[in-house]
């Protein structure tokens, strides 16, 4: 087994350390946030770092890199107060890994892929057509991050669109029905397959099996 202790890491090339340390932490979720600015330029941007936050209220999180440079996402959920999170399909990997590519901010990721925005219930900013999951959030607050610059983002949820043979009666949604993706670093892409879902673990208690599948409306 390989070692690498913290001199190793710092002295590594910036290339291969980021690799290293963005994969080994294991899968990360695979997002693409959409935004629009008061310009009415569209913005759709991978990101990787997405994580719950609560349920009651429901809210979620993300991690924005240094400002820096400009950050186009940013500037628009600070002038809409909105965004959107949309899980990548396997069908669309190439489209959604493409909007990591610096674009100027009069350009929108929508008209250089093959992403298409769609508006839904009057919400601000777009949604990717064809997601299987979409949120629509609000922007509720920003911590900055003084260890390496960076901004976590709190946003509220206020809508969640998803197809309903995912969805199972107590409200676990089974992402490998959607074919959603994760991300392996900063460049793999991996489709996970459910192998077990269990009950709420209790001291002293065995463990048993939840997993059914979901039935479909019509069955």
């Amino acid at each position: 087994m390989n070692h690498y202790t913290l001199q190793n890491l710092t002295e590594m090339p910036s290339r291969h350390r980021a690799n290293l340390i963005n994969s080994c932490t294991g899968y990360k979720s695979c997002n693409l946030i959409a935004t629009k600015g008061k310009n009415q330029i569209t913005n759709v941007a991978i990101f990787n770092s997405i994580v719950h936050i609560g349920s009651n209220p429901p809210m979620l999180g993300f991690i924005l890199r240094p400002t820096t440079v400009p950050r186009n996402t940013y500037r628009n959920l600070k002038e809409s107060g909105f965004f959107t999170v949309n899980q990548v399909q396997q069908d669309i990997i190439a489209d959604a890994h493409h909007t990591s590519a610096k674009y100027d901010e009069s350009i929108s990721e929508f008209d250089k892929t093959n992403l298409d925005p769609v508006y839904l219930d009057n919400f601000y900013a777009p949604y990717v057509k064809g997601s299987p999951i979409q949120l629509g959030c609000k922007y509720v607050n920003e911590y900055f991050i003084k260890e390496n610059d960076t901004i976590l983002i709190i946003g509220a949820i206020e809508h969640i669109y998803l197809n309903e043979d995912i969805i199972h009666p107590d409200g676990w949604v089974q992402l490998d029905k959607a074919k959603t993706v994760s991300c392996i670093g900063l460049d793999g892409y991996a489709l996970p397959k459910l192998l077990e879902r269990f009950q709420y673990a209790k001291p002293d208690q065995e463990t048993k099996s939840l997993h059914i599948e979901p039935k479909n409306k019509d069955s």
